[in-house]
């Protein structure tokens, strides 16, 4: 990242830019963008956060958000992309959490959907942000490259800017998080599908398919079957107020919920 320059965004040139990168990497058709250039002009002349990283003067990540309730304390990151191999995105993150600081802010919160495994990893592992709550068929219908047709499920996170998990996390030196011995297997890979395990001790895992995107596209039946088995155990696990403690070995939420006395 040390060759990356991330500065925010205010030109209709630059925000043209960062539409081609969007629909590029999320392989949308023109003007199908998840965020076009009329919003962005009017989020940065607005005072919002629009941002791109740079690498060698040739835009290879950028991320919008926008000011949200509570007023005066939170942002709401809508869309981050960027282009792999050049660190654009944890980039990125870290001046969006530098920025809101300087505004007095002390929360950030964005979307992501719960099968990606990758994405987990980033969320949880990389930057200590936290699932709050499980969003079922959020945006509706989706079919782009990355979203195939499948319901739009996904998982808000709330990431605390100045939390100590966040703070190691984002300063690269948090220790993995710990999966206690009595901890059980909610939900698993088996050949490839979802199975469901038990659902009644304190420390659960929820296991995340390797590779969602590709499974769609592979076997779409088997793709249905992850969101639904996500969407009964991990979102039926956060309505019940359970808690979301982080990603255990790139593979699996790791889940606390306190069991009756």
């Amino acid at each position: 990242m040390s060759g990356l320059d991330v500065r925010e965004l205010h030109e209709l040139c630059e925000l043209d830019g960062v539409n081609a990168l969007f629909e590029r990497i999320w392989g949308s058709a023109p003007g199908a963008s998840p965020m076009g250039v009329e919003q962005m002009r009017a989020l940065s002349h607005a005072g919002n956060y629009v941002a791109g990283a740079f690498a060698e003067g040739r835009l290879v990540g950028a991320s919008v958000a926008f000011f949200a309730a509570p007023v005066g304390q939170a942002l709401h990151s809508h869309v981050t992309g960027a282009l792999p191999g050049h660190g654009a995105g944890l980039a990125l993150k870290r001046h969006q959490r530098a920025w809101a600081l300087a505004r007095g802010l002390s929360t950030i919160t964005w979307t992501y959907d719960p099968l990606v495994r990758r994405n987990a990893h980033f969320n949880l592992a990389k930057l200590g942000a936290r699932p709050v709550e499980y969003l079922t068929s959020f945006y509706g219908p989706m079919d782009d490259a990355i979203n195939g047709g499948d319901d739009t499920d996904r998982a808000l996170v709330a990431w605390e800017l100045s939390h100590p998990s966040v703070v190691a996390a984002t300063a690269s030196d948090a220790p993995p998080v710990s999966v206690p011995a009595d901890a059980v297997t909610a939900l698993s890979v088996r050949d490839g599908r979802p199975a469901v395990g038990r659902l009644d001790a304190r420390t659960l895992l929820v296991e995340v398919p390797p590779d969602i995107e590709g499974l769609r596209r592979a076997d779409p039946g088997a793709g249905k079957a992850w969101r639904l088995a996500m969407r009964e155990v991990l979102g039926g696990l956060l309505a019940e107020g359970a808690r979301v403690t982080g990603f255990h070995d790139r593979t699996r939420y790791v889940v606390t919920r306190d069991l009756p006395a």
